[in-house]
């Protein structure tokens, strides 16, 4: 917002009055960050005088506004008025209440026109992105709730980008005001002191507010950074919002290599949602997390204490269903997949992959592009040479590189049934995606995983270990169908 957009709004919108020269010229040396005493150099009048008509001047937006206007969160009030003048809302975001129904969040786009090798997190639009539910109702409802906390976790490449985007979507619809962090962002060294963290943190949430960053006005070092970067969002933030906030924070997981700063982060964060269900600012504020999973156990598991931030609605992304993959072949415009019969033909790669939403999305991306045909991407799967291949080896390196977790899988190869694991090891194989939880018991994720590992680790080479997954005859009927297309040639 300009400096002549920020007068024409006061005059022609609030106040419906001309400024006289001095209100003019204090508005003008106030948006620029000028204070009444260097105001009252550059004119003829004295500091005192500049004082009373500046203070005059913002009690008469105050009064037009109906929240307080100051001289230092001029920036914060205008730009939020023009936002939501934007919307046709200001004042009035559509917020569902306790116990109204929430809209779905449908594409625009019914069916996509070209289908992108399926690479990050999908956008609002898109309509590759399948619903699992009933964890879109429960988020969206969760976020018209004053004072919301919401914790996303799953294993890696699980969609929780996805759903996220969904949500800063729907809260955007609503009138709120959004903020994303993905601490993927952040340098090393913002990670060296708990201090220049929360600086970090709330020079990128001003940034994203369209609000001067007024850190030195707020931060005191004998109050310590975290009761500083509180009172920044309580008296500057939050004070001046005049529509909820959706704080969404990704990747928390990273906080996690420097355990002394996720404590005193998640703390923090608890504090404040302690906060936001009683204080009026706070309640204006919505925090989302996501992270891989229980990650924070390598934090707590030899400490008997609560997990810095365990509260509000916990969603866990689980795989897809056999129908939901049906659903997502169909949108992938792989016509064969229709119907009772197209299903079954789906069981093969659903027993191998569980229902893994990226390895679903890779491998129905290769039969929409007819590289390769389904009874050929089976039979490649733990191969080098697969579609899966890269990303197998990555998973395997990291097994190999750390003892515990090497150790761990062998005896998930060589034991029937769910095993019992060390939790910290346990929870670390989670998070990879390589096992899933049932309890406390350990068991592999998905076929593709079992089998590729026995290969690997147990087999001789070349040996088979796929001939359970062996395509019915069928299949090949199908690839020959209308609507299939030929593999391609190089």
């Amino acid at each position: 917002m300009t400096i002549d957009e920020a007068l024409t709004a006061v005059e022609q919108m609030l106040l419906s009055r001309s400024l006289n020269p001095i209100e003019r010229f204090i508005f003008q040396q106030s948006w620029l960050g000028r204070n009444y005493h260097d105001m009252a150099q550059d004119c003829s009048y004295g500091t005192t005088y500049i004082k009373e008509v500046g203070s005059q001047l913002w009690q008469d937006l105050s009064k037009s506004l109906g929240v307080k206007v100051t001289k230092k969160n001029l920036h914060l009030v205008l730009r939020q008025y023009k936002r939501h003048l934007a919307e046709d809302e200001w004042l009035k975001p559509n917020v569902a209440t306790i116990g109204s129904s929430v809209p779905a969040l449908q594409p625009t786009t019914p069916q996509p026109t070209t289908i992108d090798f399926p690479s990050g997190p999908l956008p609002f639009q898109s309509a590759l992105y399948i619903e699992r539910p009933p964890i879109e109702t429960l988020a969206l409802a969760e976020i018209a709730q004053p004072g919301c906390a919401i914790r996303v976790r799953a294993p890696r490449k699980m969609g929780k980008s996805s759903l996220l985007n969904r949500m800063l979507s729907y809260a955007t619809q609503q009138g709120y005001s959004t903020v994303y962090i993905d601490f993927q962002e952040a340098d090393e060294s913002i990670f060296e002191s708990l201090d220049r963290l929360l600086r970090w943190f709330c020079l990128n949430v001003s940034r994203q507010l369209e609000v001067n960053a007024l850190l030195s006005v707020y931060w005191n070092e004998s109050m310590g950074s975290k009761v500083s970067c509180k009172v920044y969002f309580e008296t500057y933030l939050l004070e001046q919002a005049y529509a909820p906030i959706l704080l969404v924070l990704n990747e928390v997981n990273r906080l996690f290599d420097h355990p002394a700063i996720a404590d005193g982060f998640l703390s923090m964060l608890r504090f404040w949602h302690e906060q936001m269900k009683q204080e009026p600012n706070w309640r204006k504020l919505r925090i989302v997390t996501a992270q891989n999973t229980e990650t924070y156990v390598d934090l707590l598991v030899n400490q008997a204490k609560q997990s810095p931030f365990d509260v509000g609605l916990l969603l866990t992304l689980p795989p897809f269903t056999l129908e939901q993959v049906q659903t997502l072949a169909l949108r992938y415009q792989l016509t064969w997949a229709a119907g009772e019969v197209g299903k079954q033909a789906l069981v093969p790669l659903y027993s191998l992959v569980g229902g893994d939403p990226h390895f679903v999305n890779l491998a129905l991306y290769h039969l929409y592009r007819g590289s390769l045909s389904l009874e050929e991407l089976l039979a490649t799967a733990t191969e080098h040479s697969g579609i899966y291949g890269q990303e197998l080896r990555a998973q395997l390196a990291i097994v190999q590189d750390e003892p515990t977790l090497s150790a761990s899988v062998h005896q998930l190869l060589t034991h029937e049934g769910g095993l019992r694991l060390d939790p910290r090891t346990a929870h670390r194989l989670e998070s990879l995606g390589i096992i899933q939880l049932n309890g406390t018991l350990s068991q592999f994720s998905c076929e593709l995983y079992r089998c590729y590992f026995h290969k690997q680790l147990l087999e001789e080479p070349g040996s088979p270990v796929l001939t359970s997954l062996t395509v019915e005859p069928i299949h090949s009927a199908f690839s020959r169908s209308p609507g299939v297309p030929e593999p391609l040639v190089s």
